[in-house]
């Protein structure tokens, strides 16, 4: 995962204003950046985990706390804000399947770079709401969604605990790719021939876990699991040689740059 935020400065014509926004500008920045480990399914439907970076970097100015991230969103950042709801790009990947990877003689799919864009707003003080959307521009070439809810509880910056549902939708393209059997993929494997359409893939829990040890060093945690449904779950692939079973986890160390 891959996570910045970024902050946005106003210019004032009057003076007064102008003073007040140098003021603001002169606080101190402050940085943290979290690096770990995490495990996820190899490929959208596999049973078998891979190893992959658990990254995170935000920033708060002066005595401003941490905006909230959730641990499993997409790499974006607010770059407008309209009624109290948020709007910004959002980027993505899945990496790419061969035959060996899955122990079945089935299409390759390529690595996969997704670009979208996502929308976020706080329907109360603690609870936050997400829709996004990405269309990848290679690999699967599919459309692919996630809605989203998280609760959250914090005490400033000391430590945060976020959980909440998750929904993952995709096109058909999208299914196709990553759980349909071709009738070529049909002769080399013996699975029954299978062209899904679109609609939802998956439904979930994300939890994550955000701690200070030191005013310099913390800790951060997170779990997701993903079921399979509708077509996903019922792809000839995942019954053989994957799992409705979708887990993630990861662990991170963070280290914090800068002052109050």
């Amino acid at each position: 995962m891959f996570r910045f935020t970024l902050l946005a400065f106003a210019v004032v014509l009057p003076a007064s204003a102008s003073a007040q926004t140098a003021d603001v500008a002169r606080e101190p920045v402050r940085t943290r950046v979290y690096l770990g480990p995490q495990l996820s399914p190899a490929t959208p439907g596999a049973k078998d985990l891979s190893f992959g970076p658990f990254i995170d970097v935000s920033r708060a100015r002066g005595s401003d706390v941490f905006e909230f991230e959730a641990p499993d969103e997409s790499f974006g950042f607010s770059v407008a804000e309209a009624g109290g709801v948020e709007f910004g790009p959002a980027l993505g990947f899945k990496g790419k399947r061969k035959a060996e990877d899955i122990d079945l003689p089935l299409h390759e799919v390529g690595f996969s770079f997704e670009i979208g864009a996502f929308a976020q707003t706080y329907v109360a003080p603690n609870l936050r709401v997400r829709l996004e959307g990405r269309k990848a521009v290679s690999g699967h070439r599919g459309w692919v969604g996630e809605a989203g809810a998280d609760y959250i509880a914090r005490d400033g910056d000391d430590w945060l605990f976020s959980i909440g549902p998750r929904v993952t939708l995709a096109d058909a393209k999208y299914h196709r790719a990553w759980y349909g059997v071709t009738p070529v993929d049909s002769a080399a494997s013996g699975l029954a021939t299978f062209r899904p359409g679109g609609g939802v893939e998956a439904v979930g829990v994300s939890a994550g876990y955000l701690r200070q040890l030191t005013p310099r060093l913390g800790l951060a945690a997170y779990a997701r699991y993903d079921r399979l449904v509708g077509d996903a779950a019922d792809s000839p692939y995942v019954r053989a040689a994957g799992s409705r079973s979708q887990p993630s986890l990861g662990l991170a160390l963070s280290y914090t740059f800068g002052r109050r």
